[in-house]
């Protein structure tokens, strides 16, 4: 039985933090974020060929921080597999004793290090979603019985901040209908628009857990701006990086406080650290940590 889900139907405040698999299979600097975040983090989520670049499978990832005895939330993107490959994939995950799965369309392979790679997307993530309640039901796709089911809990990402609003809460309210029961946000940066996704997905029985993006440097926040679709950093955060004598620091202070309005709101926090693992202390407000 997954921890996680008992945590978030008890109603804790969740702390999950973000595991990128390397480039290769050089697992050092891995296992170094795993054991940062571990004492703070009550699952890792493990990203999959984030940013349409290559790394090390997410399942494996998942697997071998499993072994460690701490609780992964494996990804799986739609842009990489067809419908045979995505199924085939779970049932694997399901059988190494992953139990949590957070399902996200993926970024268009033009942004990555593979631009020329063909991007599938033979489903959508809320189509996967229909699926995977299929497969913890017993059956495949098709409506054929499987020798042997699934039992994931099963996330999805939102986007909070998405404008028209009424449009991300109707995509959002599909997934909830196709068997999502927690969502991870993208980076947030309007308390007042998190509030208001709260609010409105709570009477749907879901929990929302927030993203919080450590902005470590200029140049992440130059990179968002002009790399990834669908997010911006507002100017006035922006600023206050750009004109930090210490922009490291400034970005644990903004992160800091951003935990402390979200713990008000949402039903959890998701860590995004950016290299800044041994921050995550400081940013949870955790006393004592370095």
């Amino acid at each position: 039985m997954s921890r996680l889900r008992d945590m978030l139907e008890a109603g804790e405040f969740i702390v999950t933090g973000e595991i990128a698999p390397p480039k290769g299979t050089d697992l050092t600097h891995m296992f170094d974020s795993v054991d940062l975040l571990a004492p703070y983090c009550h699952a890792m989520n493990v990203t999959d060929n984030q940013g349409a670049s290559l790394h090390l499978s997410s399942i494996a990832a998942s697997k071998m921080i499993l072994e460690r005895g701490i609780e992964p939330i494996f990804q799986q993107t739609c842009r990489d597999r067809n419908r045979l490959a995505l199924q085939s994939d779970l049932l694997a995950a399901w059988a190494l004793g992953l139990e949590n799965v957070l399902l996200v369309t993926g970024d268009d392979p033009r942004a990555g290090d593979h631009p020329h790679a063909k991007g599938v997307f033979d489903l959508d993530s809320t189509q996967l979603a229909q699926i995977v309640r299929g497969m913890n039901e017993g059956r495949d796709m098709m409506g054929r019985e499987l020798k042997g089911g699934t039992g994931f809990l099963v996330g999805a990402a939102m986007f909070p901040e998405a404008e028209p609003w009424d449009v991300q809460l109707a995509r959002t309210a599909q997934k909830i209908e196709a068997g999502v029961r927690f969502f991870q946000t993208q980076a947030v940066f309007d308390i007042g628009k998190l509030e208001r996704a709260v609010e409105a997905l709570r009477p749907l029985g879901v929990k929302v857990i927030a993203g919080v993006l450590v902005l470590r440097s200029p140049r992440v926040i130059d990179f968002i701006n002009n790399k990834l679709a669908g997010l911006m950093v507002p100017e006035p955060i922006a600023d206050r990086i750009r004109r930090a004598e210490d922009p490291v620091a400034e970005a644990v202070r903004l992160a800091a406080e951003q935990v402390r309005e979200i713990r008000d709101i949402a039903d959890g926090v998701h860590i995004m650290p950016l290299g800044l693992d041994a921050a995550v202390g400081r940013i949870l407000g955790v006393e004592g940590a370095s």
